[in-house]
């Protein structure tokens, strides 16, 4: 319990200095600044590999899985890689929300920072219970499976590239449930109108991406939970990424036109993943195998986007 108290007090910490000392005066996020942080991010989860060894290498922490150092180093990496490419289906869907709410860039990092707040708390949940069903019952591996398969063929389809969160069930309900202002009052999430409390805009786009990250968490968690069971590396390597969202959207979302074909890098490792669980029980891949398949499918998507020329 020691290291997971110090890993979520490192993860609070964190949060804390960033909102109150690093994003203390709210600014416009630029491409540079943006770079610098994903940079940082990721530097920071793939040194926190060498963290992962060192625990179980000294036996530190519990390993239910009985996993030796080399492939729970393999497993986290491979399951941050999973969760940082998932994420950028994330990135898409808050341009739109931020676009049909028409949020000033300079209110986006508070938004994306309570949300992230949140999607920890969730994410934390839904891992606690995914682990819990996987340990108890095996064939629930199975529903995985055929879940993120079905995922993957949706995502092949395009059946989301039409959603407007204006007209989604969710913002409806909110405005049945609670009184909306339609226009914005600084960085304010509520407002006092002639005596009545109201929510801004900004108040439905948190609503709105939190939940719908954990419509995305529904994908992400399995497609770890695929690599390995183990609670510890599952979670670390799932809110690392999460972490480096924030300033990996600042970067990404003023490039989506250039990764047009990365859609297909996601479809591609959903569909792998929830083949692997699947055939789990039959076939045992090596770790390795995973981490090829998964980074390959990235490289090509991004490199797809970029020689490829869009035609006229």
């Amino acid at each position: 319990m020691i290291v997971w108290i110090v890993f979520i007090a490192f993860v609070l910490i964190f949060l804390a200095l960033d909102l109150g000392v690093f994003h203390k005066h709210e600014h416009v996020i630029k491409s540079k600044e943006a770079a610098i942080w994903t940079a940082i991010w990721v530097t920071v989860a793939f040194s926190f590999s060498g963290v992962i060894y060192w625990l179980f290498n000294s036996n530190i922490i519990a390993n239910p899985t009985g996993l030796t150092p080399n492939n729970a180093v393999l497993k986290y990496i491979t399951g941050y890689l999973i969760e940082l490419s998932l994420s950028v289906d994330n990135v898409f869907v808050i341009a739109v929300i931020f676009g049909s709410f028409k949020i000033p860039p300079i209110y986006q990092h508070r938004v994306l920072f309570w949300g992230i707040l949140g999607a920890i708390v969730f994410r934390a949940l839904m891992i606690f219970f995914g682990v819990a069903l996987i340990t108890k019952f095996e064939w629930i591996i199975y529903i995985f499976g055929i879940f993120l398969l079905y995922t993957a063929f949706k995502m092949l389809k395009g059946d989301d590239d039409d959603f407007d969160p204006k007209n989604s069930f969710v913002f409806k309900q909110i405005k049945k449930i609670y009184p909306v202002t339609s226009t914005m009052h600084g960085h304010d999430f509520f407002v006092k109108r002639m005596g009545v409390n109201a929510a801004t805009p900004l108040f439905v786009a948190l609503i709105i991406i939190e939940l719908t990250d954990i419509l995305f968490a529904l994908d992400s968690i399995p497609a770890i939970l695929a690599i390995t069971a183990d609670p510890f590396i599952v979670f670390s390597s799932n809110i690392l990424a999460i972490l480096g969202l924030r300033s990996m959207y600042f970067l990404i979302s003023r490039m989506l036109e250039k990764f047009r074909y990365i859609n297909y890098s996601l479809v591609v490792i959903l569909a792998f993943v929830g083949l692997k669980m699947l055939f789990s029980h039959y076939l045992e891949l090596p770790e390795w195998v995973s981490l090829a398949v998964i980074s390959i499918a990235l490289v090509s998507g991004i490199l797809a986007s970029t020689l490829i020329k869009e035609k006229a």
